[in-house]
């Protein structure tokens, strides 16, 4: 599979479960779907998890040291 941008990704995972909702798929072409669904599903996985781990905040505390803490979310 190529290196695809995120977005593409889940587009084409978006179209594999729709394509997999519908009656007229065929037992083998379901399983070709779904074992692509689940590369997808992973690769999209990884990319957040990478993501996340870019996505820090640096801080400096009162001595001019500067630390970084996980980005968190605000609900």
């Amino acid at each position: 599979m190529a290196k695809d941008s995120f977005e593409k990704d889940l587009k084409r995972l978006e179209e594999i479960a729709a394509r997999m909702e519908g009656q007229d798929v065929d037992l083998d072409e379901s399983m070709k779907l779904f074992e692509e669904g689940i590369k997808l599903s992973r690769l999209c996985s990884k990319k957040l998890d990478e993501a996340e781990k870019k996505v820090e905040i640096l801080t400096g505390d009162d001595k001019g040291n500067i630390t970084t803490k996980p980005f968190e979310v605000e609900e």
